[in-house]
């Protein structure tokens, strides 16, 4: 297994040990405060860079495999859905916007199915990539959560402009590839 697939099995591997962190309530604090919420902003932090590091590396170093281009971005919907989860159980994010997320991801990952059926592979779009950054960023800021009326306006620009995001990308993949749907083997 080369170095970006590790990397990416440690993004997936990090999930369970954020998630703790974040939910379960240690040290006398409540759920997602004091010092677990900084532990699991760094454990999200890291798994978020891991994202970064590893298609960095894969491309420059051409070690594309299946197992990356599969994984990779199934490791970032893990990783991003488990985090949304948690704020909804929080309180921090609107259930319905992380259903819009979550129907989102199926629906890629879905048509990508399809595409692989038919021999066709396809890649992420800048849309894609501008919301999976969109949506991290609005991860962390609502693990940080603090009580400043500034922040709170900030973490509600960057919620929407994610939500913005995932619905154009959506479009934008089946704009795209309206193709794969209609060319089915």
């Amino acid at each position: 297994m080369n170095l970006p697939n590790k990397l990416t099995t440690l993004r997936v591997i990090l999930i369970p040990f954020f998630v703790v962190a974040l939910l379960v309530p240690m040290f006398g604090e409540a759920r997602g405060e004091g010092i677990c919420k900084w532990i699991a902003l760094g454990i999200f932090a890291i798994a978020s860079f891991t994202d970064f590091l590893d298609g960095q590396i894969a491309r420059k170093r051409n070690l594309v495999t299946n197992f990356g281009k599969f994984m990779d971005p199934l490791a970032d919907k893990l990783l991003v859905c488990s985090a949304m989860i948690c704020l909804v159980d929080l309180g921090r994010l609107e259930s319905w916007i992380v259903i819009i997320i979550i129907a989102r991801e199926f629906t890629i990952s879905g048509f990508r199915l399809i595409a692989s059926d038919n021999g066709v592979v396809i890649a992420a779009s800048y849309w894609g990539k501008f919301k999976t950054v969109f949506q991290m960023v609005m991860v962390i800021l609502m693990i940080m959560n603090l009580p400043f009326c500034w922040f709170y306006i900030t973490t509600e620009v960057i919620k929407w402009i994610a939500l913005a995001l995932t619905i154009i990308s959506l479009v934008d993949y089946l704009i795209k590839n309206r193709k794969v749907m209609l060319d089915q083997k």
